[in-house]
């Protein structure tokens, strides 16, 4: 096992099924993944698919971190590496078809639309951050986040963040990421806060 300071674990390929577990439970009833499925919510074997696809292409970065129990977990891109090539979008678009169907154009205009506002000078990007929802309010998510944050500050480097929900603004803001932006999706799709954070 792979542990970083603060006890947290560097998640591997080995633990890529408890790694997607954990985001897909977290992930049930967030509004952009009930948008992209046309789903109410989420059903967890619906996701899972989706995010063992994705922690494939992301853990190679070496910043997917997870607390000791997987209670939680985020996926970090590191400066100049947060797009998702046009090979791995293709390479998984099964995966994907399986789970948007009939609505996986307009996801990849959606995906479109969310990397047109992406900002375009350097920063460490947070992908995913989720935290099952028998942990939540227990701290979990700040145990994932925190030491990102300390890192990009001895660097010198900024961050960024789209948040799905606006009651988690707040949470955000107490690492120092401000509201840049904000992206209201098309066919009367969800809102999402654009966050961007300047290292101290």
């Amino acid at each position: 096992m792979s542990t970083t300071g603060g006890g947290l674990r560097q998640v591997t390929m080995e633990q890529i099924s408890a790694a997607s577990t954990t985001l897909a439970e977290a992930f049930q009833d967030d509004p952009i993944k009930c948008f992209l499925t046309g789903l109410g919510e989420v059903p967890v074997a619906t996701s899972l698919p989706f995010f063992r696809a994705f922690l494939k292409m992301q853990i190679p970065h070496g910043l997917t971190f997870a607390t000791p129990g997987f209670e939680s977990v985020s996926v970090w891109a590191p400066p100049e590496h947060w797009k998702v090539p046009v090979s791995q979008i293709a390479r998984n678009m099964p995966t994907f078809l399986r789970l948007y169907k009939q609505r996986i154009l307009q996801n990849l205009l959606v995906l479109n639309d969310i990397e047109r506002k992406h900002p375009n000078e350097p920063h460490y990007y947070l992908e995913f951050v989720g935290t099952t929802p028998a942990a939540q309010g227990k701290g979990m998510g700040t145990k994932v986040i925190a030491p990102m944050c300390d890192r990009a500050d001895a660097e010198g480097v900024a961050m960024y963040l789209e948040s799905s929900k606006e009651s988690n603004v707040p949470f955000y803001a107490r690492f120092g990421f401000e509201v840049r932006d904000t992206l209201q999706h098309r066919n009367d799709g969800p809102t999402m806060w654009l966050m961007w954070r300047e290292p101290s």
